[in-house]
């Protein structure tokens, strides 16, 4: 999976956040502490379909954008590529276990408990 740009993680961010799929417009609009051109946002979204982060369907004369995925399977696929970028996935996945807290811990034991009883 590829990575994103700081543009494209804040459009990710916007889109991840809403309930329904959006236009380009209703990005826009929602992004407003940036000043970006109607074009820019609509360019943003085009290659962000293309990596294969946004789906669109076509709603009249505009697009309409919705995740290919959530949030949380996103950021898993990026700790499974940092886990592959080790040379010993063992030393990593112990040292992160170290690194989490006690309630954190707990929800991967309920996690992993889960995965063994199915």
């Amino acid at each position: 999976m590829k990575g994103l740009g700081e543009l494209e993680r804040s459009i990710m961010d916007i889109i991840w956040a809403q309930s329904s799929p959006v236009t380009a417009r209703e990005v826009g609009r929602l992004i407003a502490d940036r000043d970006l051109a109607p074009t820019t946002v609509m360019t943003v979204l085009d290659r962000l379909t293309r990596k294969g982060f946004l789906m669109r369907t076509r709603s009249g004369r505009a697009w309409r954008y919705e995740p290919a995925e959530s949030r949380d399977a996103y950021v898993a696929e990026l700790m499974l590529e940092a886990l592959d970028m080790t040379g010993d996935r063992s030393a990593a996945l112990t040292r992160f276990a170290q690194a989490v807290s006690g309630s954190e811990a707990e929800i991967l034991l309920r996690a992993l408990s889960e995965l063994e009883d199915e």
